[in-house]
């Protein structure tokens, strides 16, 4: 594995810019060198300080915009050499080779000095810089290594000749190569191996790149990782160059043609000792880790947004590579991973992510180890309930550098508001909530457990400690797989708003209990009587005596009374798996809320429609009746006018008002009489009840033109006067023929 072009470093990957700082006795040469960097030439004239120079991103290799301050202990005080000092990023200590006391300073007053303003944890880097080389005709590097030795902070040492313009350049290179990869987080000089923290995070990165987890990185496996870190593959002979030269220093790495952990391990030793542990840090970065060598913020949690009444989801790539780490992981393939193989998993993670109730959460084989539909149930279950946990763990697998995707935000799909799903009629969404609410011991743990096909005698086998208030399984509605999330909400007097939020709520009843359908009636009545979550009654523990409840009306009849399904029976003490119809149907109902609504809205409103229908009726009799008798004039003495006042009256107002009220009443007693599968019936009556009417009020029209008034006897039949609608049609016929007879005598009246 070599090096070849690293990889851009992103924004997140590295500091924003590097602060150096030059320091030293007097005379040694630092302003010079600043000097002759900026010009390339030696100055003829040196001040006593050369002021903060700042060098553009795009003129450093690094690619990152540098600071180069120097300090004049002439021009400068204490404070202001203190305060440069908490302020650079690496320092230079610049000594003149030919002066013996300049380099006799460096152990006895600049690091002391350094290393007083600095933590012991994070000390900072420095430079030796042996000026004026140009001086002597020897090296002072036999000089300087044991104080190297001494001193693990300083990351290396140049001669160099402000005159000649030797290693001027590198020097400053180097400088900002410690900054952006320092050797301290990686290596320790005095053991001559690598630090612990190092190798984990090495660890983790070999087993991800070991992506058929066989233990060993193959050709296609270390090309992958060489193109992701670096931009470029290796070439079939560099390949076998890598390997060569693991086989010659240790025996165990390389195996079966791959590269072992251990071989990969010695590899990155050997670039640090060689000098290059950019190319450690180049990968390093590109695994998410910052110089402390923890993961970044920015690489687990990257900036997703997701707006109010909206859901969040896997999506299809995301199914995929889970699918992926899952066969990864199921080395037996069972389709199930055991204790072990999920341990293994779980290797790339800082933590275990998942306890014990997680097994009581989603589907297990008979031995109680997740499968594979458990697997990507747990998944989208975290995603739902907290998407920037999921993001964390997708981060501690790889996603991002697996797939070669920005982040693991691509991994999750932001459903739209639900409102927009209501107004459409249809959503998009693929995981619903149901919340389970219930007095304790009411049966809603075996209802969650139902859900993943466990009946009563597995349920027993749980731990308490090991429950799960979760549980989320895949439903089939109309042939689309769905997920349905189960929460059990625990008993209290009012729920949270957060135990309200969900897309349809199941009440659960003990039908041996004659106290515990008291609570989920007051329990929808409190919250859900008016809001559009549909809401089914499940009659629990079916298979045991049912007893009758201490409330007011049946649950049956409460159903009945609020337009709801009528209870559903369920029980799990089954030999086999329990039936699965009422997930099926709680997971259509989320589907379709608003059929829900509208069904409940239409039977509610059913008799109301009616009503406004005879209104309707009257308005247009009333209007007819008007132009049968049109009247120009305005007298108040003719038959027309007379009419107009008394229609217009109090008096007639009232009595339209009664008439309609008692309609209402008696279609209301009819509804809940003969029940939802009668309003056929009902609205048959109700017709032939206002075809009554119109009869009456016809007879009205003929009679202003053709003689008295006369009720015909065929609409008063035996039915007639056994019900309501007689009397009704018999007042309406006795005040019609109150205010014919009054006209009649008024006109009478005037002809006289």
């Amino acid at each position: 594995m070599r090096a070849g072009r690293a990889r851009p470093l992103r924004a997140a990957d590295m500091k924003k810019d590097v602060r150096i700082l030059l320091v030293g006795e007097p005379r040694v040469g630092k302003t010079s060198l600043i000097m002759s960097l900026v010009s390339e030439e030696f100055p003829e004239e040196v001040p006593p300080r050369a002021e903060e120079i700042t060098i553009p991103a795009d003129v450093t290799p690094e690619r990152v915009p540098t600071h180069i301050v120097d300090y004049s202990e002439a021009e400068q005080s204490d404070e202001q050499l203190h305060q440069e000092i908490s302020q650079a990023n690496v320092i230079c200590i610049v000594y003149a080779v030919n002066n013996k006391h300049s380099i006799d300073k460096v152990t006895s007053r600049w690091i002391p000095l350094i290393n007083e303003r600095t933590d012991k944890d994070s000390r900072l880097p420095l430079i030796l810089v042996g000026n004026k080389s140009d001086l002597v005709e020897y090296s002072s590097m036999e000089t300087i290594l044991p104080i190297m030795n001494q001193y693990t902070e300083i990351e290396t040492c140049v001669e160099c000749s402000a005159k000649n313009l030797k290693n001027i350049s590198e020097l400053f290179y180097y400088a900002q190569k410690a900054v952006l990869h320092p050797t301290g987080p990686l290596y320790c000089p005095e053991e001559k191996e690598m630090k612990p923290a190092c190798i984990k995070a090495l660890t983790r990165i070999f087993k991800i790149s070991d992506q058929d987890n066989d233990g060993t990185l193959n050709d296609a496996e270390l090309n992958f990782f060489q193109r992701i870190c670096f931009n470029t593959p290796l070439a079939p002979q560099a390949l076998e160059d890598v390997k060569n030269v693991v086989r010659k220093h240790i025996s165990d790495g390389v195996a079966d043609s791959g590269l072992t952990l251990k071989g990969f391990l010695f590899l990155h030793t050997l670039f640090i000792q060689r000098g290059r542990h950019e190319t450690t840090w180049t990968v390093l970065r590109r695994f998410g880790y910052d110089d402390d060598l923890d993961l970044t913020p920015e690489y687990l949690f990257p900036l997703l947004k997701i707006p109010p009444d909206c859901t969040t989801e896997l999506n299809h790539h995301a199914y995929l590579f889970l699918q992926s780490t899952f066969d990864k992981h199921d080395l037996d393939r069972d389709c199930a991973l055991s204790p072990d193989e999920l341990k293994d998993l779980f290797k790339v993670f800082p933590y275990i992510p998942w306890g014990p109730d997680v097994n009581n959460t989603v589907c297990t084989n008979e031995r109680g180890w997740i499968t594979y539909q458990g697997f990507l149930s747990q998944w989208t279950l975290t995603t739902y309930l907290d998407v920037q946990r999921c993001l964390e763990y997708l981060g501690y697998l790889g996603y991002s550098i697996l797939t070669e995707q920005e982040s693991q935000a691509s991994a999750i799909t932001v459903t739209r508001d639900k409102k927009i799903d209501l107004q459409k009629k249809q959503t998009q969404r693929n995981v619903f909530r149901c919340n389970v609410i219930g007095m304790k011991n009411c049966g809603k743990s075996g209802v969650l457990q139902a859900l993943l096909g466990r009946n009563l005698m597995r349920q027993k086998k749980i731990r308490d400690d090991h429950k799960s208030y979760y549980a989320i399984n895949t439903v089939y509605v109309y042939g689309q797989e769905k997920y349905l999330l189960l929460h059990d909400i625990s008993e209290s007097e009012f729920l949270t708003e957060a135990e309200i939020i969900c897309d349809v709520v199941c009440l659960v009843y003990d039908v041996s209990n004659p106290k515990s359908f008291e609570y989920c009636a007051r329990i929808f009545k409190q919250h859900f009587m008016d809001s559009r979550i549909p809401c089914l009654i499940i009659a629990a523990k079916s298979d045991l005596h049912e007893v009758k409840q201490d409330y007011s009306i049946s649950p049956a009849d409460f159903c009945r009374k609020h337009k709801m399904p009528p209870p559903q029976a369920f029980t799990c003490n089954t030999a086999e798996a329990p039936s699965k119809d009422i997930f099926v149907k709680l997971t259509t109902m989320a589907m379709y809320p608003e059929d829900h609504y509208r069904d409940r809205l239409s039977r509610d409103m059913g008799n109301t429609d009616r009503i406004e229908n005879l209104r309707k009726i009257w308005v247009f009799l009333k209007t007819a009746f008007h132009a049968r008798l049109r009247c120009m004039c305005t007298c108040n003495r003719c038959t027309f006018c007379i009419c107009q006042n008394f229609l217009n009256s109090d008096l007639l107002q009232s009595v339209k008002n009664k008439i309609f009220t008692a309609v209402l009443n008696r279609l209301r007693a009819r509804v809940a009489e003969w029940g939802a599968m009668m309003l056929a019936k009902d609205e048959g009556r109700i017709t032939h009840q206002v075809h009554a009417v119109s009869s009456v009020e016809d007879s009205v029209f003929m009679e202003s033109s053709h003689g008295p008034l006369c009720l015909e006897a065929r609409h008063v039949t035996q039915a007639d006067l056994k019900s309501s609608t007689f009397w009704l049609r018999a007042s309406f016929g006795a005040t019609v023929f109150a205010v014919l007879g009054f006209a009649m005598y008024k006109a009478l009246l005037k002809q006289r």
